[in-house]
């Protein structure tokens, strides 16, 4: 395993440099060397790391999560609220019913199918959007309005909505019946990781400034903490739910809230710790793609996600109805919803795995979803910010 792991880090990296250098996404590296080196052409990521890829694709966005929460000022949360929480769920929903409409005129499946294809391709990718997001923070764009600040905070409760209504859908397609608890699931989900988040990210704010901790320890220690709200969440079943990925962004959003400077040194940490999971991240993408799945149906389901993404525009924008953003920003807000990938990467041979007759094209789709939204959006995100935000510098 930890050969692989060393090949997939290196590989990657220079494969993601060699991309950077030609002014693209480093990230299309990171894929491209998960495609050489998984099953589908060389092999050479061991079968007990690809065991295991689940739990790491994990680990890295509950990385990315905490660098959200870690960056996220009130200020800017109240400057971008309504908006944000329409972000949350409207284009995710208004894509889910696109999909509802055009997949089974694209493909053989029932409606209940299409609607799982739906929840499974309708999320935005955190490891995509938030990072660049952050970036975009980082040097100023569009902060005067809280463009990246909006996207951040939507795009990441986005994921949320979507795996909770794909947790129901899947109930109804093995069993026959609607489960109304996994619905009620929702809200108490949100309600409880948000404010455990916020209680801990307190009281761990007051423990490591009482003991003094410095270096590493910080890190070590909101690293352990989030690992376990991930447990609690698999405890968490049933009608009460427990959102780890909120979790982790609240107890983020009070550590900050609580001590800045404390806050800045637990990011930094967390910034070096995401550099080495962000290649592994997405080369486990690369590594999960088969490649003669996508041959067979592969340039109709480009077309159903190309049409699928103007679904999901129209809902990005009535999201964005009577603010004061302008038509710049409200086109970059557009293209920063474009990327998917780690949800994606994350549930869709789901139904493949539980016997859904569809399961196959779900798979399928997905992966060619990752192969045209990861690197279109983070090219339109990395090629666009500095002409459609205004530099706030």
């Amino acid at each position: 395993m930890l050969l692989s792991l060393g090949f997939m880090i290196i590989v990657g990296y220079l494969l993601g440099r060699l991309f950077d250098d030609l002014n693209l996404p480093s990230l299309v590296g990171y894929i491209i060397a998960g495609l050489l080196m998984g099953p589908a052409i060389f092999n050479l990521i061991g079968q007990e790391t690809l065991a295991i890829s689940s739990d790491l694709r994990r680990i890295a966005l509950v990385i990315i999560l905490l660098r959200a929460g870690l960056s996220i000022d009130l200020q800017d949360l109240k400057k971008v609220g309504r908006p944000a929480i329409l972000m949350s769920f409207l284009p995710a929903t208004i894509e889910i019913i696109g999909t509802m409409i055009l997949a089974p005129l694209f493909f053989d499946m029932s409606y209940l199918s299409a609607a799982i294809l739906g929840t499974v391709i309708a999320a935005t990718s955190p490891a995509v959007v938030v990072a660049r997001m952050l970036d975009l923070m980082g040097k100023g764009y569009g902060q005067e309005k809280g463009v990246p600040q909006m996207v951040l905070a939507g795009s990441s409760m986005d994921d949320i909505f979507v795996i909770i209504i794909f947790t129901a859908l899947t109930a109804l397609a093995q069993t026959g019946e609607f489960h109304w608890l996994s619905m009620v699931a929702m809200p108490t989900s949100i309600i409880l990781g948000i404010a455990g988040g916020l209680v801990v990210g307190w009281l761990l704010s007051l423990l490591i400034e009482k003991y003094q901790l410095s270096g590493g320890y910080p890190v070590i220690l909101t690293f352990g903490i989030a690992m376990l709200f991930d447990g609690l969440e698999k405890v968490m079943i049933g009608p009460i739910g427990f959102s780890a990925l909120l979790a982790v962004m609240a107890m983020g959003f009070m550590m900050l809230r609580v001590n800045p400077v404390q806050a800045k040194g637990v990011q930094i940490g967390f910034n070096h710790l995401w550099q080495a999971f962000e290649i592994v991240l997405f080369v486990l993408v690369g590594a999960s793609m088969s490649i003669e799945s996508v041959k067979d149906s592969g340039m109709i389901a480009v077309l159903l996600i190309i049409l699928l993404l103007v679904f999901r525009a129209a809902g990005v924008l009535l999201s964005l109805a009577g603010t004061k953003l302008n038509k710049a920003e409200r086109l970059f807000a557009v293209f920063a919803y474009i990327p998917k990938a780690t949800v994606q990467a994350a549930i869709g041979a789901v139904p493949l795995a539980i016997g859904l007759a569809s399961g196959q094209t779900i798979l399928t789709i997905s992966v060619v979803a990752i192969l045209v939204t990861a690197p279109l959006g983070a090219i339109l995100i990395d090629q666009t910010h500095n002409r459609l935000l205004k530099d706030d510098r």
